[in-house]
């Protein structure tokens, strides 16, 4: 089996731009339209925006890779980073700092050139411990060559499959110099169809022992927040992967096994993006909808142990419904105290309780729309204060 990389002509890829210009205009105005929306917003709200496109990407990129990480905490790294409160998340742990850190330093700082030491320090900040898994790893270098060629396997024992096969580590300094100079400088592309050859290119070389996955995808939003000329983001590539997975890896895997013509790649990614885009509307929604509750809210404010629990019930991960036994909980208090507090926020009508009674006895928020359409006249004119993460 030949690989891409090892190639006469490798790295020079190729694209048939005829079968791409569509799909590529199509996203393009998609992205202006939907940053448009974004700036028309404020800053208090395109802050909100971005806190939860960011903590999207983070737990997905994560997800791809089946790592599951707890949203809470990522939000809390996330917000704490970029300046807003965090009273009433979680501290996040050192695993989820390290892949945070990344994701902030890659989006936060595009303008700035991607270097080894920089790639180096991602790597390490991924890998706290020095180790992946029970094995311990090369970490903010190179991977090595003692442990035989780095292959990309699934199935059992003896039965096994190889994905892909990356290059001999000795080649790996001489790829990587060639890569990060096509990189930094000025792309002769249009930025996003950089975005796509960056991802593949990464990954393809494959240079840590582990991690090439997630750093492959913060290069990816790097050049994706280059392509937007914004260190806000509004729209989560690796949710889109996420969700399309299984695809993914066979984009992956037939673009490495095939010749340096990546129209197909190209168009895949081009289509996930789309996609990413359009579902970000509806993030977009749920962001509005969070900023009118608090409008009403904060006319005569709430205590701490409220907002935490009326926050964490706006949350993407929300399941079921409130109890006072699991406000107790959420708001670290007594059984007594979180009735008296649910008692005032369905008086106030920011809860709703829902049918049934006695010990499943439960409650949910009340829509923000309908309440709009109750509350007294001149209530809806005060300006939305800035939803709190």
């Amino acid at each position: 089996m030949t690989y891409i990389h090892e190639l006469t002509k490798w790295p020079e890829f190729t694209w048939d731009m005829r079968a791409l210009a569509g799909a590529l205009a199509a996203l393009r105005h998609k992205q202006g339209r939907h940053l448009g929306k974004m700036e028309a917003l404020g800053f208090e709200l395109r802050t909100e925006a971005s806190l939860t496109a960011l903590t999207a990407e983070v737990v997905k990129s994560s997800a791809i890779e089946g790592e599951s990480l707890d949203t809470d905490e990522v939000r809390s790294s996330v917000a704490r980073r970029l300046g807003l409160d965090v009273a009433g998340l979680p501290e996040p742990g050192r695993e989820v700092e390290g892949i945070v850190e990344i994701m902030i330093d890659a989006t936060q700082n595009f303008d700035q050139p991607l270097t080894p030491e920089r790639l180096y320090g991602w790597h390490a900040a991924l890998f706290p411990t020095g180790r992946s898994g029970a094995g311990r790893i090369t970490v903010g270098g190179l991977r090595r060559g003692e442990s035989g060629p780095m292959q990309v396997v699934s199935g059992p024992m003896g039965r096994e499959r190889v994905h892909f096969q990356a290059p001999d580590a000795g080649r790996l300094e001489d790829e990587m110099e060639r890569f990060l100079a096509w990189f930094n400088r000025p792309p002769d592309v249009d930025p996003v169809l950089k975005a796509a050859v960056a991802h593949l290119w990464f990954v393809t070389i494959h240079p840590f022992d582990d991690g090439n996955g997630r750093i492959a995808r913060a290069v990816a939003e790097m050049a994706l927040s280059r392509a937007d000329g914004s260190k806000d983001r509004f729209y989560s590539m690796s949710s889109g992967i996420e969700a399309e997975r299984n695809e993914y890896y066979i984009q992956l895997e037939s673009a490495q096994r095939g010749s340096l013509d990546i129209t197909s790649w190209l168009a895949w990614f081009l289509g996930c993006l789309d996609r990413a885009v359009e579902a970000s509307d509806a993030m977009l929604g749920d962001v509005l909808r969070k900023a009118r509750l608090w409008q009403r809210i904060n006319t005569r404010p709430v205590n701490e142990r409220q907002r935490t629990v009326i926050n964490r019930m706006l949350e993407h991960d929300w399941q079921g419904h409130l109890s006072t036994s699991k406000y107790a909980k959420l708001a670290r208090c007594s059984q007594d105290t979180a009735l008296r507090d649910v008692k005032e926020l369905l008086e106030r009508d920011i809860l709703v309780k829902n049918e049934g009674g006695g010990r499943s006895t439960s409650y949910r928020m009340a829509d923000p729309d309908d309440e709009a359409r109750t509350a007294p006249s001149g209530r809806g004119d005060r300006p939305p204060a800035p939803p709190s993460p």
